[in-house]
């Protein structure tokens, strides 16, 4: 199924979502990779807040190229979405609605979409030019000193993903290969 979603969302509308469907995303997301994570982490065991509010939002685990004149934003292609697994199930039980990246996720990452009623989304790797069309605005807002890695907001519009991992657990990295064996 094809799907239009406004981000941020609410649960209710993750759970709408199905493991296979393609998604146009519309909105805002977040960006945050390995060294922004690792410091959100530090921020919260230290009883601080994070740099945007993580409820209803989604991240995308991206690091982008460098802008070329004109442009908003350099090559925008997923990060490898394991690499931040052991941070992703506190921000999932904060209220993170949305994950956008490549790769498959550990058990407890799937346990805390389960838990959270949330949704793991695929960007294609290998298309970061052509994903970073559908980014209409960039700005940093955390994390400067990291510089590709910096937490980012992005404005998007008709960005395309597939659902990899619904809110019931269901993974398309699973089913997948076993509906091509069938065929």
């Amino acid at each position: 199924m094809t799907r239009n979603l406004q981000v941020p969302f609410d649960k209710e509308a993750a759970r709408t979502l199905r493991a296979g469907d393609f998604v146009y995303l519309t909105g805002t997301v977040y960006t945050a990779r390995d060294a922004a994570h690792k410091r959100m982490a530090k921020l919260l065991e230290e009883g601080k807040d994070l740099p945007f509010a993580v409820a209803g939002n989604v991240i995308y685990y991206m690091g982008p190229s460098p802008a070329r004149e004109g442009q908003v934003i350099g090559s925008a292609g997923p990060t490898t979405a394991s690499r931040m697994d052991k941070y992703t199930p506190a921000l999932l039980d904060l209220g993170l609605a949305g994950m956008i990246g490549k790769g498959k996720r550990s058990q407890e990452v799937k346990e805390a979409v389960i838990r959270n009623g949330c949704v793991y989304f695929a960007a294609i790797g290998g298309a970061g030019a052509l994903l970073s069309k559908a980014i209409t605005e960039a700005e940093v807002v955390a994390f400067d000193d990291l510089g590709t890695e910096a937490i980012r907001k992005l404005k998007i519009r008709d960005f395309p993903v597939i659902v990899v991992m619904d809110a019931e657990g269901n993974n398309l990295y699973e089913t997948a290969p076993e509906m091509y064996r069938k065929a």
